[in-house]
């Protein structure tokens, strides 16, 4: 591949030396050969996570046979933000299969962070925390796979024994309940003056409250057990406090508050963080992540063990690449062999230690009792002492969200905080298991999906141009390779700029007759043609060994392509605009409600969801018909002209753009339905297309 790459440089250095035409044309030359020479660039990064990836098997028994009850004890934490965007049952699900773990109850806290502050989150929670006297036992007796319940009685729906069709009953009850109180966005009457539904008033909005902690499972109380006398998980909601004039910091700032009211409640050694639409499918996945933290020989220095991004909605053909079946089998466990993974948000599990800022050394050796023989004080002493950490005052003039916590000012904070952890000498684990750890919902519509995108981009970008990047943070501090592996994230956007112009300006030249590549029949088309052939069935290869299907990896070139020219392209847009003072990064909630029906029946038929107007779809729209009027005219040209042998690998690349964009096609010109892409951004597309079209033709004059 590289001898291949290094013969195209050569080609282009030769066509530019030999190029006797316009400046016009040496221009264009100049930036495809740019555009080239950084795709060999990303390329090279690419190959870091590939050359040493590591895999790993824990020995769950062992760890049974070495410590037996001596466990340490372990904070779950579920953030959500948006009872809108994230409907509160489906964050009780995930609430209540976090719950349900294969764990001494006793030795396990459970905080539920709400940042929008909202009566309605709180009292689905209260009701989850009745619910959990039923389930958790239920759940433990019958060996119960997956443990979220929504998930479980969705996917078994003939009654095996009594007891499943009461738990049933009560879920569906409860549930009833819930969807009733969202419905009529307020609580029963009578539970307005209880304790916890007190604390909220007029005025309170999500984004101007105070701090708001209650304790509704208290691990140690007698009181707290389920239907058959054990004890129950403790568990908490918390509400921190938000004002308009204070920065809140997003998920980071979230993250941070339950660090700090968990260290007074529970103060666990080992801490799990879990988005709320991401559901435990594995109810003995402490005990594997316990055996990496406390391998004798190798987990001394393990900052956190890390789990791959599942979803279970997606499509046979994973019509948006939301699977991420390559990172999660390939590049991630390549980190691996380099020092470790990067941090992804959620479905990891934490040394709080690590997480607090402490520098790793040699000497280290952590304390697995800690706060297991200490004596708690009341439920009510704890959140007074608890609530003045949730303030929005408190971090100020602290190292919190510097050298303390997820780090602040950037919209992928979980990535540089990894990254700052492993600076200070630890290492990660990125494990893998093949009865998959956590699963989620996945957008189901297109616009959400570049949304998401978007936002990584601009965060990974941000971080590519500051003085987190890897490069910069990790000098002399991690391998170089794990250095350059980050990259290949950091770089994500940067990859918009090539990948524009390689799909416009080449079939701009086609439709002018303007050859930009070898002829057909010349031996320099040679080295182009096995470079592109090799890349992508290298790529068709991977895909099919990590279980994708051969139309899924289609679509997943097909993302690619809309990703880069919308997602990466406004996250570039956007980051200059920020620099230069026009604008402010933000947060952007991708929703995980999907009560359309027609919608979900589309994309179970896998039929692409524009349905509302976005910048996105005028991008990709534009560009899509731009290259369908150079194919058809360009080929016409060449055919009548007798250029065909000149023009043909422009004839190709226009013509494998234009079968990648055939969905889009179809939502411009031919379906009825209202997922089709709106009228404004059918008439924009077209209008952006057809001026490029025209300012061409003087070029395509000049040239000659």
């Amino acid at each position: 591949m590289l001898c291949g790459i290094i013969l195209t440089w050569v080609y282009r250095s030769r066509q530019l030396a030999e190029a006797d035409g316009s400046r016009r044309f040496v221009t264009l030359l100049l930036g495809l050969f740019a555009s080239e020479i950084w795709f060999a660039f990303y390329w090279l990064l690419t190959q870091t996570v590939r050359w040493k990836p590591v895999y790993y098997y824990p020995s769950k028994e062992k760890l049974s046979q070495r410590y037996g009850d001596q466990l340490p004890k372990v904070d779950l934490f579920v953030c959500t933000a948006d009872p809108i965007a994230e409907p509160p049952a489906l964050v009780v699900s995930t609430v209540l299969s976090l719950m349900a773990y294969n764990y001494p109850t006793e030795k396990l806290s459970l905080y539920l962070s709400d940042d929008a502050g909202s009566i309605l989150t709180f009292y689905t929670l209260w009701e989850a925390s009745f619910f959990a006297k039923h389930w958790v036992p239920f759940c433990k007796n019958f060996n119960v796979e997956p443990r979220s319940p929504a998930v479980f009685f969705s996917k078994l729906t003939d009654a095996p024994h009594k007891e499943w069709s009461l738990i049933k009953n009560l879920y569906e009850e409860m549930v009833s309940r819930i969807n009733s109180v969202l419905e009529l966005e307020r609580i029963p009457e009578e539970l307005i003056s209880e304790d916890g539904f007190s604390r909220w008033h007029a005025g309170m909005t999500s984004r101007n409250h105070e701090p708001i902690l209650k304790i509704l499972l208290d691990g140690r109380d007698p009181a707290s057990v389920d239907v058959e006398g054990n004890r129950l998980p403790t568990l908490v909601y918390m509400a921190r406090e938000k004002r308009p004039e204070h920065h809140h910091n997003f998920k980071a700032g979230a993250m941070n508050a339950l660090i700090r009211i968990s260290s007074v409640i529970s103060n666990a050694p080992i801490i799990l963080n879990v988005d709320c639409d991401m559901y435990s499918n594995n109810s003995d996945l402490i005990h594997d992540s316990l055996c990496f933290f406390l391998d004798e020989k190798e987990g001394g220095n393990i900052a956190f063990v890390q789990y791959p991004q599942r979803f279970d909605n997606l499509t046979k053909n994973d019509l948006y690449a939301g699977s991420f079946n390559v990172p999660n089998a390939i590049e991630l466990p390549g980190m691996d062999g380099w020092g470790g993974s990067l941090y992804i948000g959620t479905g990891c599990f934490h040394r709080r230690e690590a997480l607090c800022g402490r520098i790793y050394s040699r000497d280290y050796k952590e304390d697995w009792k800690k706060g297991t023989l200490s004596v708690r004080e009341n439920a009510s002493i704890l959140e007074e002492r608890a609530t003045e950490l949730a303030t929005c005052t408190y971090e100020h003039n602290t190292p919190w969200g510097k050298e303390m916590g997820l780090k602040y000012g950037c919209a992928v904070e979980d990535v540089i905080s990894g990254l700052a952890i492993q600076s200070r000498g630890w290492r990660s684990v990125y494990y893998n298991p093949q009865n998959r750890g956590f699963l989620g919902a996945s957008p189901t519509n297109l616009r959400d999906s570049l949304t998401q995108h978007k936002r990584w981009g601009e965060g990974h970008l941000q971080i590519a141009f500051s003085k987190h990047c890897s490069l910069i943070m990790g000098h002399g501090r991690i391998n170089l390779g794990l250095q350059m592996a980050y990259c290949t994230y950091n770089f994500w956007s940067l990859n918009s700029l090539p990948t524009f112009y390689y799909v416009v300006v080449p079939p701009l030249c086609l439709l002018n007759g303007v050859s930009l590549f070898p002829k057909i029949s010349s031996p320099w088309v040679l080295p182009f043609a096995y470079v592109f052939v090799a890349k992508n069935v290298y790529s068709l290869a991977e895909s099919l060994k990590c279980e994708d299907t051969v139309l899924g990896w289609w679509n997943t070139q097909r993302m690619w392509l809309m990703k880069r020219i919308g997602s990466y392209f406004l996250a570039v847009v956007n980051n200059i605009a920020t620099v230069l003072g026009f604008s402010q990064l933000g947060f952007a909630i991708t929703s995980k409600a999907t009560d359309d029906q027609e919608v979900s029946k589309r994309y179970e038929r896998e039929m692409m969801e524009f349905g509302s107007s976005s910048p996105f779809f005028t991008i990709i729209g534009a560009v899509a018909v731009l290259n369908l009027i150079c194919f058809v005219y360009g080929t016409k040209r060449a055919a009548v002209n007798g250029e065909a042998e000149t023009l043909m690998v422009q004839i190709l690349l226009t013509g494998v753009v234009v079968l990648l964009n055939i969905p889009v096609y179809e939502g411009l010109f031919l379906r009825k339905d209202k997922g089709r892409l709106p009228l404004s951004s059918t008439v924009a597309s077209l209008g952006f297309a057809l001026f490029a079209c025209l300012l061409s033709v003087n070029m395509g004059t000049a040239i000659e």
